[in-house]
């Protein structure tokens, strides 16, 4: 989205989350693709907060980690942002060429960034003519500088050269219409849940529809299964991922983890609520989980009682292969969903430039 620098071809795809930095790097093989690098590592809870990095020092020292301890030598990377600092919007601009867009899309984006223009770093894409009328669909990025800042500087502080900021959602896309190929007239709804926030982009033929985050996360569930069972912060997490807690039955945290994927589906429902009255009357056909939340028990299952159409977790390593010999199955297969974002950034090794 954002490029800085001339774009080379090698790129690490790296995910700087709220509980966690994930880093994949891809190859070619063949037509697809093949996993040459892969590496996770958590952070404490107050490291990076909201989608902001509150404790530099310590992510630098965690995406080094990373990259010495899995033998990664490429420096350049792509990473991506998401939050309340970032607008994603689709917009018409009565244009009839890509020259008379640019020049109107300085005027054009003040209308839609509620931020001070000298203070956002923007781009666009052009999707196409418009659906009625005149003029040409465009899809409007604008991003804080200082969100950028934040995490370019953590990625200069540890060596590496920031080359590609994109935006999560994108990325979830990006690596979703790889492993999955999907049909142009599929309407699917890609639901990213992480630690603190979930991106959700309705999504159809390759063109982002409508893309909205939410502050609302896994450490949602943590946080209420730590106060309503009185646990400690590693016990909650332990629980909430499925493993056994002394002292605590089996059955104690299904009402807590209920009532928080309550609120997950309350805001899924506003969003498509919001996207049948505003852009499409259609009806959404598919819902595809990402993100580290993907995996909770029951969600899945909630989510397809509630809105009536397949559920699937997404697996960003469907369609790329991997040597079983370097990288376990099982731990690939349990890490995956967290995985999504740093796939989609990695593919963007292989954009044309």
């Amino acid at each position: 989205m954002f490029g800085f620098g001339k774009k080379k071809k090698e790129l690490v795809g790296l995910d700087i989350g709220s509980s966690s930095v994930k880093a994949v790097k891809l190859k070619r093989k063949g037509e697809g693709y093949e996993l040459e690098n892969l590496g996770l590592e958590t952070f404490d809870p107050d490291t990076v907060v909201d989608g902001a990095i509150m404790n530099a020092p310590e992510v630098s020292r965690r995406i080094n980690a990373i990259f010495s301890e899995n033998k990664i030598s490429t420096k350049n990377v792509a990473t991506s942002v998401s939050g309340h600092s970032v607008i994603v919007k689709r917009i018409t601009v009565a244009a009839a060429t890509e020259e008379e867009v640019a020049n109107a899309i300085p005027y054009e984006a003040q209308q839609y960034i509620p931020f001070d223009m000298a203070d956002v770093n923007m781009s666009y894409q052009v999707l196409g003519p418009a659906p009625t009328g005149n003029g040409l669909d465009v899809m409007l990025v604008a991003v804080k500088r200082e969100k950028i800042q934040n995490y370019t500087t953590v990625l200069s502080v540890a060596g590496k050269a920031p080359l590609v900021v994109d935006i999560d959602a994108f990325a979830v896309q990006n690596a979703f219409e790889v492993n999955y190929e999907p049909p142009p007239d599929l309407m699917v709804a890609l639901l990213n849940v992480g630690a603190s926030i979930m991106n959700i982009n309705i999504v159809r033929g390759g063109v982002p529809l409508f893309t909205r985050d939410v502050s609302v996360g896994g450490n949602q569930f943590t946080d209420t299964l730590q106060k309503e069972l009185d646990l400690s912060f590693e016990d909650a997490e332990k629980l909430k991922q499925g493993h056994e807690v002394a002292n605590v039955s089996p059955d104690a945290k299904a009402p807590h983890l209920r009532s928080v994927s309550e609120i997950l589906l309350l805001e899924v429902q506003k969003t498509f609520d919001f996207f049948r009255q505003t852009t499409s009357t259609e009806n959404i056909q598919h819902i595809y989980v990402a993100g580290g939340t993907a995996k909770l028990e029951g969600l899945a299952d909630l989510l397809k009682a509630d809105f009536n159409v397949p559920v699937e977790v997404l697996n960003p390593f469907q369609k790329i292969s991997y040597n079983p010999s370097k990288f376990d199955p099982n731990y690939i297969d349990d890490i995956a969903p967290r995985m999504t974002v740093a796939v989609g950034l990695a593919l963007r090794s292989f954009d044309t430039p």
